[in-house]
Protein backbone atom coordinates (compact mmCIF):
# COMPACT_ATOMS: atom_id res chain seq x y z
CA UNK A 1 0.00 0.00 0.00
CA UNK A 2 1.66 3.28 -0.95
CA UNK A 3 1.65 5.59 2.23
CA UNK A 4 1.33 9.00 0.13
CA UNK A 5 -2.28 7.89 -0.36
CA UNK A 6 -2.42 8.63 3.54
CA UNK A 7 -0.45 12.02 3.38
CA UNK A 8 -2.05 14.82 5.16
CA UNK A 9 -2.97 17.48 3.02
CA UNK A 10 -2.91 21.41 4.85
CA UNK A 11 -4.66 23.96 3.24
CA UNK A 12 -2.39 26.81 1.67
CA UNK A 13 -1.94 30.66 2.79
CA UNK A 14 -1.69 31.55 -1.31
CA UNK A 15 -1.24 35.71 0.09
CA UNK A 16 2.33 34.40 1.06
CA UNK A 17 3.33 33.62 -2.33
CA UNK A 18 1.63 37.19 -3.71
CA UNK A 19 4.60 40.15 -3.38
CA UNK A 20 3.35 43.11 -1.60
CA UNK A 21 3.56 45.23 -4.37
CA UNK A 22 1.83 42.99 -6.91
CA UNK A 23 -1.36 45.31 -8.90
CA UNK A 24 -3.30 42.09 -7.18
CA UNK A 25 -3.36 43.42 -4.13
CA UNK A 26 -4.00 46.99 -5.44
CA UNK A 27 -7.31 45.94 -7.02
CA UNK A 28 -8.43 44.23 -4.18
CA UNK A 29 -7.96 47.08 -1.90
CA UNK A 30 -9.47 48.97 -4.26
CA UNK A 31 -12.60 47.29 -5.04
CA UNK A 32 -13.29 47.36 -1.29
CA UNK A 33 -13.98 51.04 -1.01
CA UNK A 34 -16.78 50.91 -4.08
CA UNK A 35 -20.22 50.54 -3.18
CA UNK A 36 -22.02 47.25 -4.38
CA UNK A 37 -25.37 48.08 -3.16
CA UNK A 38 -26.68 48.08 -6.73
CA UNK A 39 -25.17 45.19 -7.96
CA UNK A 40 -26.16 42.83 -4.73
CA UNK A 41 -30.07 44.43 -5.90
CA UNK A 42 -29.70 42.18 -9.10
CA UNK A 43 -30.21 39.47 -7.31
CA UNK A 44 -33.24 37.56 -5.77
CA UNK A 45 -33.27 37.28 -2.21
CA UNK A 46 -34.24 33.55 -2.36
CA UNK A 47 -33.17 30.33 -4.17
CA UNK A 48 -29.66 28.86 -4.37
CA UNK A 49 -26.99 30.71 -2.56
CA UNK A 50 -25.37 32.83 -5.50
CA UNK A 51 -20.92 33.21 -6.05
CA UNK A 52 -20.37 36.54 -3.65
CA UNK A 53 -21.31 39.16 -6.80
CA UNK A 54 -17.92 41.38 -4.94
CA UNK A 55 -16.36 38.30 -5.65
CA UNK A 56 -16.70 37.83 -9.49
CA UNK A 57 -16.06 41.54 -10.05
CA UNK A 58 -12.56 41.14 -8.45
CA UNK A 59 -11.96 37.91 -10.86
CA UNK A 60 -13.39 39.15 -13.95
CA UNK A 61 -11.67 43.33 -13.49
CA UNK A 62 -8.43 41.16 -13.12
CA UNK A 63 -8.99 39.05 -15.86
CA UNK A 64 -9.42 41.94 -17.97
CA UNK A 65 -6.50 44.09 -16.01
CA UNK A 66 -4.05 41.24 -17.80
CA UNK A 67 -5.83 41.00 -21.25
CA UNK A 68 -7.78 37.64 -20.64
CA UNK A 69 -11.55 38.14 -22.13
CA UNK A 70 -12.87 34.82 -22.74
CA UNK A 71 -15.07 33.62 -19.64
CA UNK A 72 -13.28 29.44 -20.33
CA UNK A 73 -10.04 31.19 -19.97
CA UNK A 74 -11.27 32.88 -17.06
CA UNK A 75 -12.32 30.12 -15.56
CA UNK A 76 -9.00 27.99 -16.30
CA UNK A 77 -7.11 30.87 -14.87
CA UNK A 78 -9.06 30.55 -11.56
CA UNK A 79 -8.19 27.06 -11.10
CA UNK A 80 -4.81 26.89 -12.08
CA UNK A 81 -3.59 31.35 -11.38
CA UNK A 82 -2.30 31.85 -7.67
CA UNK A 83 -3.22 35.42 -7.84
CA UNK A 84 -6.85 34.43 -9.18
CA UNK A 85 -7.29 31.88 -6.44
CA UNK A 86 -6.14 34.19 -4.26
CA UNK A 87 -8.80 36.90 -5.14
CA UNK A 88 -11.47 33.90 -4.84
CA UNK A 89 -10.40 33.96 -1.07
CA UNK A 90 -11.15 30.04 -0.60
CA UNK A 91 -14.48 29.92 -3.02
CA UNK A 92 -14.95 27.89 -5.44
CA UNK A 93 -13.79 28.80 -9.04
CA UNK A 94 -16.52 29.53 -11.10
CA UNK A 95 -17.62 27.97 -14.23
CA UNK A 96 -17.63 29.62 -17.77
CA UNK A 97 -21.33 29.61 -17.70
CA UNK A 98 -21.43 31.78 -14.38
CA UNK A 99 -19.28 34.19 -15.39
CA UNK A 100 -20.56 34.80 -18.59
CA UNK A 101 -23.86 35.14 -16.84
CA UNK A 102 -22.33 37.41 -14.40
CA UNK A 103 -20.56 39.58 -16.97
CA UNK A 104 -23.46 39.99 -19.71
CA UNK A 105 -26.14 39.78 -17.02
CA UNK A 106 -25.91 41.34 -13.58
CA UNK A 107 -23.22 43.57 -14.78
CA UNK A 108 -24.29 44.98 -17.38
CA UNK A 109 -26.83 46.89 -15.40
CA UNK A 110 -23.98 48.48 -12.70
CA UNK A 111 -20.75 49.05 -14.39
CA UNK A 112 -21.45 52.32 -15.19
CA UNK A 113 -21.63 53.23 -12.29
CA UNK A 114 -19.22 51.36 -10.50
CA UNK A 115 -16.91 52.35 -13.19
CA UNK A 116 -17.44 55.93 -12.29
CA UNK A 117 -17.24 55.34 -8.80
CA UNK A 118 -13.21 54.62 -9.38
CA UNK A 119 -13.14 57.66 -11.52
CA UNK A 120 -14.45 59.94 -8.04
CA UNK A 121 -12.04 57.51 -6.18
CA UNK A 122 -9.24 58.84 -8.22
CA UNK A 123 -10.41 62.12 -7.47
CA UNK A 124 -10.35 61.94 -4.06
CA UNK A 125 -6.73 60.55 -4.01
CA UNK A 126 -5.90 63.70 -6.63
CA UNK A 127 -5.17 61.20 -9.25
CA UNK A 128 -7.50 63.50 -11.18
CA UNK A 129 -7.70 67.61 -10.84
CA UNK A 130 -11.41 67.94 -13.63
CA UNK A 131 -8.52 70.02 -15.58
CA UNK A 132 -7.95 68.88 -18.88
CA UNK A 133 -10.23 66.46 -21.02
CA UNK A 134 -8.22 64.54 -23.59
CA UNK A 135 -10.49 63.44 -26.35
CA UNK A 136 -10.54 60.50 -28.94
CA UNK A 137 -12.46 57.83 -30.81
CA UNK A 138 -12.09 54.60 -32.55
CA UNK A 139 -13.22 51.87 -34.35
CA UNK A 140 -12.86 48.15 -32.83
CA UNK A 141 -14.25 45.46 -34.57
CA UNK A 142 -18.00 43.69 -33.55
CA UNK A 143 -18.74 40.26 -32.88
CA UNK A 144 -20.18 40.17 -35.93
CA UNK A 145 -20.46 38.37 -39.62
CA UNK A 146 -18.55 40.89 -42.07
CA UNK A 147 -21.07 39.50 -44.86
CA UNK A 148 -24.36 40.02 -43.12
CA UNK A 149 -24.36 43.71 -44.15
CA UNK A 150 -28.02 45.14 -44.41
CA UNK A 151 -27.76 48.64 -46.44
CA UNK A 152 -30.43 51.61 -45.94
CA UNK A 153 -30.16 52.46 -49.91
CA UNK A 154 -30.64 48.66 -51.12
CA UNK A 155 -33.76 48.59 -48.84
CA UNK A 156 -35.08 51.99 -50.01
CA UNK A 157 -35.14 50.50 -53.31
CA UNK A 158 -36.06 46.67 -52.76
CA UNK A 159 -39.31 48.67 -50.96
CA UNK A 160 -39.87 50.80 -54.02
CA UNK A 161 -40.18 47.55 -56.05
CA UNK A 162 -42.52 46.30 -53.15
CA UNK A 163 -45.08 49.46 -53.90
CA UNK A 164 -45.70 48.57 -57.52
CA UNK A 165 -45.74 45.05 -57.16
CA UNK A 166 -48.61 45.76 -54.17
CA UNK A 167 -50.37 48.10 -56.46
CA UNK A 168 -50.46 45.98 -59.13
CA UNK A 169 -51.60 43.35 -56.86
CA UNK A 170 -54.55 45.28 -55.80
CA UNK A 171 -55.50 46.78 -58.59
CA UNK A 172 -56.18 43.02 -60.04
CA UNK A 173 -58.00 42.31 -57.01
CA UNK A 174 -60.00 45.16 -57.42
CA UNK A 175 -61.13 44.21 -60.99
CA UNK A 176 -61.62 40.31 -59.77
CA UNK A 177 -64.00 41.29 -56.80
CA UNK A 178 -65.23 44.66 -57.69
CA UNK A 179 -63.36 46.26 -54.74
CA UNK A 180 -62.26 49.61 -54.33
CA UNK A 181 -59.01 49.97 -52.07
CA UNK A 182 -57.05 52.70 -52.43
CA UNK A 183 -53.02 53.10 -51.68
CA UNK A 184 -53.20 56.54 -50.33
CA UNK A 185 -49.62 58.60 -50.53
CA UNK A 186 -48.60 55.86 -53.01
CA UNK A 187 -47.66 53.61 -50.11
CA UNK A 188 -49.35 50.68 -48.94
CA UNK A 189 -50.28 50.41 -45.22
CA UNK A 190 -49.39 47.37 -43.51
CA UNK A 191 -53.52 47.76 -41.69
CA UNK A 192 -54.75 47.87 -45.51
CA UNK A 193 -52.92 44.62 -46.65
CA UNK A 194 -54.23 43.11 -43.31
CA UNK A 195 -57.65 44.07 -44.55
CA UNK A 196 -57.79 42.76 -47.87
CA UNK A 197 -56.21 39.60 -46.70
CA UNK A 198 -59.03 39.17 -44.20
CA UNK A 199 -61.44 40.04 -47.32
CA UNK A 200 -60.00 37.32 -49.60
CA UNK A 201 -59.36 34.87 -46.07
CA UNK A 202 -63.65 35.86 -46.21
CA UNK A 203 -64.23 34.82 -49.75
CA UNK A 204 -62.93 31.97 -49.69
CA UNK A 205 -64.81 30.27 -46.83
CA UNK A 206 -67.58 32.12 -48.90
CA UNK A 207 -66.93 30.06 -51.90
CA UNK A 208 -65.82 27.29 -50.09
CA UNK A 209 -62.96 26.99 -52.24
CA UNK A 210 -60.04 24.27 -51.41
CA UNK A 211 -56.50 25.30 -52.00
CA UNK A 212 -54.10 22.97 -53.59
CA UNK A 213 -50.37 22.53 -53.37
CA UNK A 214 -47.99 20.20 -55.59
CA UNK A 215 -47.43 19.24 -58.96
CA UNK A 216 -50.36 18.99 -61.18
CA UNK A 217 -52.01 20.68 -59.11
CA UNK A 218 -53.86 23.95 -60.68
CA UNK A 219 -54.53 27.19 -58.19
CA UNK A 220 -57.19 29.32 -58.21
CA UNK A 221 -56.88 33.18 -58.87
CA UNK A 222 -57.89 33.40 -55.33
CA UNK A 223 -55.33 31.20 -54.01
CA UNK A 224 -52.84 32.69 -56.26
CA UNK A 225 -53.63 36.08 -54.84
CA UNK A 226 -53.89 35.09 -51.05
CA UNK A 227 -50.26 33.54 -51.37
CA UNK A 228 -49.12 36.84 -53.13
CA UNK A 229 -50.40 38.99 -50.40
CA UNK A 230 -48.96 37.31 -47.70
CA UNK A 231 -45.58 37.18 -48.82
CA UNK A 232 -45.95 40.99 -49.53
CA UNK A 233 -47.17 41.43 -46.05
CA UNK A 234 -44.38 39.47 -44.97
CA UNK A 235 -41.51 41.65 -47.03
CA UNK A 236 -42.75 44.66 -45.76
CA UNK A 237 -42.99 43.82 -42.37
CA UNK A 238 -39.44 42.91 -42.73
CA UNK A 239 -38.64 46.67 -44.65
CA UNK A 240 -40.44 48.14 -41.95
CA UNK A 241 -38.70 46.01 -39.05
CA UNK A 242 -34.97 47.12 -40.56
CA UNK A 243 -35.41 50.81 -40.96
CA UNK A 244 -36.38 50.61 -37.28
CA UNK A 245 -33.04 48.67 -36.72
CA UNK A 246 -31.25 52.06 -39.11
CA UNK A 247 -32.25 54.76 -36.47
CA UNK A 248 -30.61 57.05 -38.64
CA UNK A 249 -28.06 55.06 -39.71
CA UNK A 250 -27.11 54.00 -43.29
CA UNK A 251 -25.79 49.97 -42.11
CA UNK A 252 -26.21 47.56 -39.55
CA UNK A 253 -25.42 43.71 -39.24
CA UNK A 254 -27.75 40.85 -38.81
CA UNK A 255 -25.47 39.21 -36.50
CA UNK A 256 -25.87 42.25 -34.15
CA UNK A 257 -28.31 45.13 -35.21
CA UNK A 258 -25.95 48.02 -33.06
CA UNK A 259 -22.77 47.43 -34.81
CA UNK A 260 -22.72 49.49 -37.93
CA UNK A 261 -20.34 49.14 -40.96
CA UNK A 262 -17.17 51.29 -40.87
CA UNK A 263 -13.49 51.65 -42.07
CA UNK A 264 -11.24 50.01 -40.25
CA UNK A 265 -7.58 50.33 -39.67
CA UNK A 266 -7.30 46.93 -39.16
CA UNK A 267 -7.66 45.81 -42.70
CA UNK A 268 -6.81 42.70 -43.38
CA UNK A 269 -7.93 42.54 -46.75
CA UNK A 270 -6.38 45.93 -47.62
CA UNK A 271 -8.81 47.01 -49.78
CA UNK A 272 -10.76 49.62 -47.71
CA UNK A 273 -13.59 47.09 -46.66
CA UNK A 274 -16.08 47.95 -44.32
CA UNK A 275 -16.51 45.89 -41.05
CA UNK A 276 -19.30 46.04 -38.49
CA UNK A 277 -17.96 47.71 -35.60
CA UNK A 278 -18.93 50.70 -32.95
CA UNK A 279 -17.26 53.82 -32.46
CA UNK A 280 -15.23 53.66 -29.22
CA UNK A 281 -14.71 57.26 -27.53
CA UNK A 282 -12.78 57.65 -23.90
CA UNK A 283 -11.83 60.79 -22.13
CA UNK A 284 -8.67 60.61 -20.56
CA UNK A 285 -7.22 62.50 -17.45
CA UNK A 286 -3.56 62.29 -15.79
CA UNK A 287 -3.25 59.15 -18.32
CA UNK A 288 -6.68 57.56 -16.65
CA UNK A 289 -9.78 56.99 -18.58
CA UNK A 290 -11.99 59.35 -16.87
CA UNK A 291 -15.21 58.40 -19.07
CA UNK A 292 -15.72 56.28 -21.99
CA UNK A 293 -18.91 55.64 -23.79
CA UNK A 294 -19.77 53.11 -27.51
CA UNK A 295 -21.32 54.85 -30.28
CA UNK A 296 -23.06 53.23 -33.73
CA UNK A 297 -22.33 56.76 -35.28
CA UNK A 298 -18.73 57.06 -37.00
CA UNK A 299 -18.81 60.60 -37.22
CA UNK A 300 -16.68 61.29 -34.11
CA UNK A 301 -18.09 64.86 -34.65
CA UNK A 302 -21.96 63.91 -33.93
CA UNK A 303 -20.50 61.89 -30.69
CA UNK A 304 -18.94 64.52 -29.10
CA UNK A 305 -22.02 66.40 -26.97
CA UNK A 306 -23.50 63.07 -26.38
CA UNK A 307 -20.29 62.14 -25.20
CA UNK A 308 -19.49 65.27 -23.09
CA UNK A 309 -23.16 65.32 -21.65
CA UNK A 310 -22.55 61.73 -20.15
CA UNK A 311 -19.16 63.36 -18.25
CA UNK A 312 -21.35 66.29 -17.00
CA UNK A 313 -24.06 63.79 -15.42
CA UNK A 314 -21.45 60.99 -14.30
CA UNK A 315 -18.36 62.90 -12.60
CA UNK A 316 -18.58 65.93 -9.56
CA UNK A 317 -17.49 68.72 -11.65
CA UNK A 318 -16.84 70.19 -15.38
CA UNK A 319 -13.48 70.14 -16.91
CA UNK A 320 -12.40 73.46 -17.53
CA UNK A 321 -10.68 72.72 -21.28
CA UNK A 322 -11.47 70.04 -23.74
CA UNK A 323 -8.71 68.91 -26.18
CA UNK A 324 -9.17 67.39 -28.90
CA UNK A 325 -8.23 66.51 -32.96
CA UNK A 326 -9.58 67.97 -35.74
CA UNK A 327 -12.15 65.65 -36.68
CA UNK A 328 -14.96 67.00 -33.37
CA UNK A 329 -14.46 70.73 -34.96
CA UNK A 330 -18.00 71.69 -35.77
CA UNK A 331 -20.01 75.13 -34.84
CA UNK A 332 -22.45 72.93 -32.53
CA UNK A 333 -19.39 71.12 -30.48
CA UNK A 334 -17.87 75.02 -30.21
CA UNK A 335 -21.16 76.57 -28.60
CA UNK A 336 -22.03 73.57 -26.40
CA UNK A 337 -18.59 74.16 -24.46
CA UNK A 338 -18.80 77.92 -25.14
CA UNK A 339 -22.64 77.64 -23.44
CA UNK A 340 -21.10 75.38 -20.72
CA UNK A 341 -18.10 78.08 -19.87
CA UNK A 342 -15.63 75.25 -21.46
CA UNK A 343 -12.79 76.31 -22.63
CA UNK A 344 -12.41 74.33 -26.06
CA UNK A 345 -9.02 73.05 -27.37
CA UNK A 346 -10.11 71.97 -30.52
CA UNK A 347 -7.88 71.43 -33.66
CA UNK A 348 -9.39 73.05 -36.88
CA UNK A 349 -9.62 70.70 -39.76
CA UNK A 350 -7.69 73.48 -42.07
CA UNK A 351 -4.76 74.13 -39.41
CA UNK A 352 -1.88 71.80 -41.55
CA UNK A 353 -3.94 73.07 -44.60
CA UNK A 354 -3.15 76.59 -44.15
CA UNK A 355 0.41 76.79 -43.50
CA UNK A 356 1.18 74.96 -46.69
CA UNK A 357 2.53 77.36 -49.20
CA UNK A 358 0.57 76.31 -52.13
CA UNK A 359 -2.87 77.29 -49.41
CA UNK A 360 -1.83 80.94 -50.55
CA UNK A 361 -2.05 80.61 -54.19
CA UNK A 362 -6.03 79.44 -54.08
CA UNK A 363 -7.70 82.74 -54.79
CA UNK A 364 -10.84 81.02 -54.06
CA UNK A 365 -10.31 80.61 -50.23
CA UNK A 366 -12.15 83.23 -48.22
CA UNK A 367 -8.73 83.00 -45.97
CA UNK A 368 -7.07 84.80 -48.59
CA UNK A 369 -9.25 87.52 -49.27
CA UNK A 370 -9.10 90.60 -47.48
CA UNK A 371 -11.99 91.69 -45.44
CA UNK A 372 -13.27 95.17 -44.31
CA UNK A 373 -15.22 94.69 -40.96
CA UNK A 374 -17.04 98.32 -41.26
CA UNK A 375 -18.31 97.58 -44.88
CA UNK A 376 -18.94 93.93 -44.06
CA UNK A 377 -17.37 92.59 -47.42
CA UNK A 378 -14.57 90.67 -48.49
CA UNK A 379 -11.80 91.82 -51.55
CA UNK A 380 -11.00 89.22 -54.47
CA UNK A 381 -8.10 88.54 -55.79
CA UNK A 382 -8.79 90.29 -58.98
CA UNK A 383 -9.94 93.84 -56.56
CA UNK A 384 -13.30 93.26 -56.60
CA UNK A 385 -15.67 93.67 -53.50
CA UNK A 386 -18.14 90.56 -52.70
CA UNK A 387 -21.10 92.34 -50.51
CA UNK A 388 -23.81 90.84 -48.27
CA UNK A 389 -26.76 90.11 -50.37
CA UNK A 390 -28.81 88.17 -47.76
CA UNK A 391 -28.68 85.36 -45.10
CA UNK A 392 -29.86 81.40 -44.98
CA UNK A 393 -30.06 78.72 -42.23
CA UNK A 394 -27.86 75.37 -42.14
CA UNK A 395 -28.88 72.68 -40.74
CA UNK A 396 -26.94 69.61 -39.53
CA UNK A 397 -27.42 65.58 -39.12
CA UNK A 398 -27.77 66.40 -35.40
CA UNK A 399 -30.51 69.22 -35.52
CA UNK A 400 -28.63 71.84 -35.58
CA UNK A 401 -29.02 75.01 -37.24
CA UNK A 402 -26.54 77.87 -37.95
CA UNK A 403 -26.98 81.12 -39.60
CA UNK A 404 -24.77 81.60 -43.32
CA UNK A 405 -24.46 84.83 -44.71
CA UNK A 406 -24.14 85.07 -48.12
CA UNK A 407 -21.68 87.65 -50.40
CA UNK A 408 -21.64 88.12 -53.96
CA UNK A 409 -19.04 89.78 -55.96
CA UNK A 410 -20.12 92.87 -57.97
CA UNK A 411 -19.09 91.51 -61.41
CA UNK A 412 -17.55 88.41 -62.31
CA UNK A 413 -17.99 88.64 -66.15
CA UNK A 414 -14.74 90.12 -67.66
CA UNK A 415 -12.59 88.72 -64.87
CA UNK A 416 -9.01 86.55 -65.67
CA UNK A 417 -9.21 84.60 -62.79
CA UNK A 418 -12.87 84.02 -62.58
CA UNK A 419 -12.16 79.62 -63.94
CA UNK A 420 -10.03 79.95 -60.64
CA UNK A 421 -12.16 81.13 -58.54
CA UNK A 422 -15.50 79.50 -59.59
CA UNK A 423 -17.42 77.52 -61.29
CA UNK A 424 -20.45 79.39 -61.42
CA UNK A 425 -22.19 80.89 -64.39
CA UNK A 426 -23.07 83.86 -62.84
CA UNK A 427 -20.73 85.94 -59.87
CA UNK A 428 -18.92 84.11 -57.24
CA UNK A 429 -20.93 83.67 -53.92
CA UNK A 430 -19.15 82.60 -50.26
CA UNK A 431 -20.99 81.66 -47.18
CA UNK A 432 -19.94 82.65 -44.32
CA UNK A 433 -20.70 81.00 -41.36
CA UNK A 434 -20.04 83.87 -38.74
CA UNK A 435 -20.61 82.14 -35.29
CA UNK A 436 -17.88 79.42 -36.92
CA UNK A 437 -15.87 81.63 -37.66
CA UNK A 438 -15.44 83.54 -34.46
CA UNK A 439 -15.63 80.07 -32.01
CA UNK A 440 -12.91 78.38 -34.48
CA UNK A 441 -10.51 81.65 -34.09
CA UNK A 442 -10.98 81.14 -30.58
CA UNK A 443 -9.52 77.60 -30.79
CA UNK A 444 -7.14 78.51 -32.95
CA UNK A 445 -6.01 80.88 -30.41
CA UNK A 446 -6.13 78.48 -27.49
CA UNK A 447 -4.01 75.92 -29.11
CA UNK A 448 -1.18 77.77 -30.37
CA UNK A 449 -0.45 79.35 -27.37
CA UNK A 450 1.73 78.05 -24.85
CA UNK A 451 -1.21 76.24 -22.75
CA UNK A 452 -2.28 74.91 -26.46
CA UNK A 453 1.11 73.54 -27.27
CA UNK A 454 1.29 71.81 -23.67
CA UNK A 455 -2.07 70.20 -24.04
CA UNK A 456 -1.97 69.19 -28.08
CA UNK A 457 1.58 67.13 -26.91
CA UNK A 458 -0.17 65.37 -24.44
CA UNK A 459 -3.31 64.74 -26.17
CA UNK A 460 -0.99 62.86 -28.45
CA UNK A 461 0.68 60.81 -25.07
CA UNK A 462 -2.34 60.40 -23.32
CA UNK A 463 -5.35 59.66 -25.15
CA UNK A 464 -4.01 58.01 -28.14
CA UNK A 465 -1.52 56.31 -25.92
CA UNK A 466 -4.16 54.70 -23.85
CA UNK A 467 -6.09 52.96 -27.22
CA UNK A 468 -2.46 52.08 -28.06
CA UNK A 469 -1.80 49.96 -24.91
CA UNK A 470 -5.65 48.82 -25.41
CA UNK A 471 -5.29 47.57 -28.62
CA UNK A 472 -1.74 46.70 -29.15
CA UNK A 473 -0.48 45.32 -25.71
CA UNK A 474 -3.90 44.30 -24.00
CA UNK A 475 -4.59 42.80 -27.14
CA UNK A 476 -8.13 43.98 -27.55
CA UNK A 477 -9.33 44.28 -31.15
CA UNK A 478 -12.30 42.88 -31.43
CA UNK A 479 -15.29 42.51 -29.28
CA UNK A 480 -16.86 39.07 -27.97
CA UNK A 481 -20.17 40.09 -26.97
CA UNK A 482 -23.03 41.11 -29.04
CA UNK A 483 -25.15 44.28 -28.64
CA UNK A 484 -24.35 47.94 -27.44
CA UNK A 485 -25.14 47.17 -23.98
CA UNK A 486 -22.68 44.46 -23.91
CA UNK A 487 -19.91 46.15 -25.82
CA UNK A 488 -20.22 48.39 -23.15
CA UNK A 489 -20.05 46.63 -20.26
CA UNK A 490 -16.54 44.77 -22.06
CA UNK A 491 -15.50 48.27 -23.01
CA UNK A 492 -15.96 49.87 -19.48
CA UNK A 493 -14.28 46.42 -17.74
CA UNK A 494 -11.60 47.20 -19.54
CA UNK A 495 -11.26 50.90 -19.19
CA UNK A 496 -11.62 49.84 -15.49
CA UNK A 497 -8.58 47.48 -15.48
CA UNK A 498 -6.89 49.81 -17.32
CA UNK A 499 -7.04 52.36 -14.61
CA UNK A 500 -5.82 50.02 -11.95
CA UNK A 501 -2.73 49.20 -14.05
CA UNK A 502 -1.82 52.58 -14.57
CA UNK A 503 -2.63 53.91 -10.57
CA UNK A 504 -0.12 50.90 -9.74
CA UNK A 505 2.65 51.97 -12.39
CA UNK A 506 2.51 55.30 -11.15
CA UNK A 507 2.75 54.25 -7.52
CA UNK A 508 5.67 52.04 -8.49
CA UNK A 509 7.37 55.04 -10.60
CA UNK A 510 6.34 57.38 -7.94
CA UNK A 511 4.46 59.84 -10.28
CA UNK A 512 1.37 60.13 -7.88
CA UNK A 513 -0.56 63.23 -8.89
CA UNK A 514 1.38 64.04 -12.54
CA UNK A 515 -1.38 64.65 -14.62
CA UNK A 516 0.90 66.38 -17.70
CA UNK A 517 4.01 65.74 -19.68
CA UNK A 518 6.14 68.64 -20.16
CA UNK A 519 6.99 69.56 -23.61
CA UNK A 520 10.72 68.73 -24.54
CA UNK A 521 12.46 71.58 -27.07
CA UNK A 522 14.52 69.84 -29.52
Amino acid sequence: MNINEFQLILPINTGIMIPENDSVRLLNKVVEQLDFKHLYDCYASIGRPPAPPKMLFKVVSYAYMNGIYSSRKIETACRRDINFIWLLGGEEAPDHNTISRFRSGRLAHVIEELFYQLVTLLGDMGEIAYENIFIDGTKIEANANKYSFVWKKSIQKHELRLQEKIQILIEEINRAYGCSYIINEEKASACLLVEILDFLEHQKSVLGIEFVHGKGKRKTPLQRHIEKLKEYINTKEKYDSYNQIFDGRNSFSKTDHDATFMHMKEDHMRNSQLKPGYNVQIGVEGEYVVGMDIFSERSDQLTFIPFIEKLHEKLPKYHQNAVTDGGYESEENYAFLETHKQKAFIKPTTYEMIKKSNFKKKIDRRENMTYDAEKDEYTCHNQRQLRYIGDKKRRSKSGYESKIKIYECENCEDCEHKQQCTKAKGNKQLQVAIDFIRLREISLGNITGEEGIKLRVNRSIQVEGAFGILKEDYGFRRFLLRGKQNVKTEFMLLCFGFNINKLHSKILKNRCGVSLFNVKVA
